[in-house]
């Protein structure tokens, strides 16, 4: 299994922990240190799970937007962006358990015109307001067809480090890596108000393979 690079220091806090309680269950425990062991080694390997990186075929896109990570589609709804758009935009946010990739995608390919990271607070991801004011990052990529789309990467309760990779003047590829998220959070897209959404509420997604809104030519 492929690990992200972001791994690296915690599989290795990760790991010692695990040796330092499995020797000192043994040491202490003897025949009932599994009682120990097995619960930890599960967590343990639930680690090694969260940071994968699944091997997925990513195609050429101009109108479509796809879907930035794996997970679930928990809002979709006009609203008011006031950070880049400052003006009416269709919100479509997907939430992301712990248990999902959290490798962040770019939803739409063109040229990234603007980012930022905002610190905040650790509101849970699905909560409305998490939006604005949980530490996030915000990222607007203006498109072969001269569409401005906003996207945000949100910490939830238990993410404390949010990853963006991308900076102004990059070359974006719908469906390609520009972040990652340590455990559970959220992706917000903002488009434009003409955008055919092509998902649902409930809906859960392949970050890079799946077609989540069609933009006007």
């Amino acid at each position: 299994m492929k690990l992200h690079k972001e791994s690296k220091g915690t599989i290795t806090v990760a790991t010692i922990l695990f040796i330092i309680i499995s020797v000192l269950a043994i040491y202490f425990l003897k025949m009932w240190s599994l009682l120990i062991i097995m619960p930890v080694l599960v967590v343990y390997s639930l680690v090694f799970w969260f940071f994968r990186v699944p091997e997925r075929d990513i195609l050429e896109h101009r109108e479509n937007v796809i879907a930035p990570v794996d997970g679930k589609v928990v809002m979709i709804k006009e609203v008011e962006e006031t950070e880049f758009i400052k003006g009416k935009a269709l919100q479509i946010s997907i939430f992301m358990s712990p248990l999902n990739v959290h490798i962040c995608r770019y939803p739409v390919s063109g040229n990234v015109i603007y980012k930022k990271y905002h610190p905040g607070k650790y509101l849970v991801a699905w909560h409305e307001k998490s939006s604005t004011e949980n530490e996030r990052t915000t990222v607007a990529v203006e498109t072969a067809t001269n569409h401005k789309v906003v996207f945000r990467q949100i910490a939830g309760y238990v993410a404390r480090r949010i990853v963006f990779y991308c900076k102004e003047g990059d070359q974006a590829k719908a469906g390609h890596e520009f972040g990652f998220i340590k455990f559970g959070s959220r992706m917000d897209v903002f488009l434009p108000l003409d955008t055919e959404i092509t998902c649902k509420i409930g809906d859960i997604t392949k970050g890079g393979l799946d077609v989540i809104a069609k933009m006007k030519d």
